[in-house]
């Protein structure tokens, strides 16, 4: 069972919310029923029904606010303690440049017996995960959460993110299998639907835009469509350079800096670059090839700078579920559309404004078409 979430709200902490299902019931029959953008300050009761947590935390004081809520006080949560809950936490000390708070925090959790670990040194932690293994009738059984936000109250009501809530054992065996890298117990690993920097991230990404151009080279449709934070990384701008060179319809939705030039003819005529602005930070990672129409789809917490490919720990999964894709799709088919309000970058780099159509008809607000749709799939 996988849920694709898509909110404007508190969707990152989605797991937290599973103290509703209740007993030996199996959450995988019970997933459909929880609410994936209401506050989430649960945890203390979430404990109660899990056998292990683990968790990426980007550590500052706003991030742990309903961890410190949860921590063993009353009378439920050290029995809950009592029964060996254990809980992993990989927590990047150094958000926000407020070291000393994040490490008080941190010292809270151990005290309160989470097994605190602080990743891999000289690289950052800014990889969205979460892995949950509960206990049920037939054994032990895994879920998880990948995302592309932070864990954090206040930003998720803000941001714009995407995020999948999963119990397929392919992806959380990935997950579990990183964990256990970032806490010491393996080294080298390989994943099935994880790609991880700063081992592997830049290098398959860069191997599908070649994929990209070879295809259109062979007079195959070839498509690429990234929706980022940041696009910055040499390699990576060089490299879409060519595929519009080969042909390759290149669609960019940033929300910050681009070195890239769209519709120069000689380098960049198959390139477009957007950007949205509105109510919502605008935050989500996503990356799609066409892949001669078996198109793939990645989401994570990665944007292309030097610092996130070779300097931290940063994952992109592959979503495999068709509806999920064909959601995704029609997301990026929204940011593409012509009748969204939009900046456009022009050949020179400078920004400009589209908000109404020749005849003067405004453009549909995209984010506000996004809160329908979320809307619609809660009704």
């Amino acid at each position: 069972v996988v849920q694709l979430t898509l909110t404007l709200g508190t969707l990152l902490l989605a797991l937290m919310q599973l103290w509703r299902i209740r007993g030996e019931q199996s959450l995988t029959a019970a997933m459909g029923s929880i609410v994936i953008d209401g506050p989430a300050v649960l945890l203390q009761a979430s404990i109660l029904i899990i056998a292990i947590i683990s968790i990426f935390l980007i550590a500052d004081t706003e991030h742990f606010t309903p961890l410190a809520a949860a921590l063993p006080g009353s009378a439920e949560e050290r029995e809950a303690a009592q029964a060996g809950k254990q809980v992993l936490a990989v927590v990047e000390i150094r958000a926000r440049f407020d070291e000393l708070a994040n490490v008080r925090w941190a010292r809270k959790l151990e005290e309160a017996g989470v097994h605190v670990v602080y990743g891999l040194m000289g690289l950052k932690t800014h990889a969205k995960l979460s892995l949950v293994v509960r206990q049920e009738a037939d054994g032990l059984r895994r879920y998880c959460h990948v995302g592309t936000g932070n864990y954090n109250p206040r930003t998720a009501r803000l941001y714009e993110d995407l995020g999948i809530l999963s119990s397929d054992p392919v992806l959380c065996n990935d997950l579990s299998r990183l964990f256990n890298q970032l806490s010491g117990f393996v080294s080298d690993i390989e994943f099935k639907r994880l790609i991880v920097a700063p081992k592997s991230l830049r290098s398959s990404l860069l191997e599908k835009i070649e994929r990209e151009i070879k295809n259109a080279e062979a007079n195959l449709p070839a498509r690429i469509r990234f929706k980022l934070n940041s696009l910055l990384d040499e390699h990576f701008v060089a490299a879409l350079y060519r595929a519009s060179q080969a042909g390759v319809r290149v669609e960019i939705f940033v929300r910050g800096i681009c070195a890239i030039k769209p519709g120069m003819p000689l380098l960049s005529k198959n390139v477009t670059v957007r950007s949205f602005l509105g109510r919502f930070l605008e935050h989500s990672r996503i990356y799609h090839f066409h892949n001669a129409g078996e198109d793939e789809y990645w989401i994570g917490s990665a944007d292309l700078m030097n610092r996130n490919l070779d300097r931290r720990i940063e994952t992109l999964i592959r979503v495999d579920q068709p509806e999920h894709k064909n959601s995704i799709s029609g997301l990026l088919d929204l940011y593409g559309n012509d009748q969204v309000k939009h900046w456009e970058m022009d050949n020179g780099g400078a920004w400009r404004r589209k908000t109404h159509s020749e005849n003067g008809e405004p453009f549909i607000d995209i984010q506000e078409r996004l809160i329908e749709v979320v809307r619609g799939r809660s009704k």
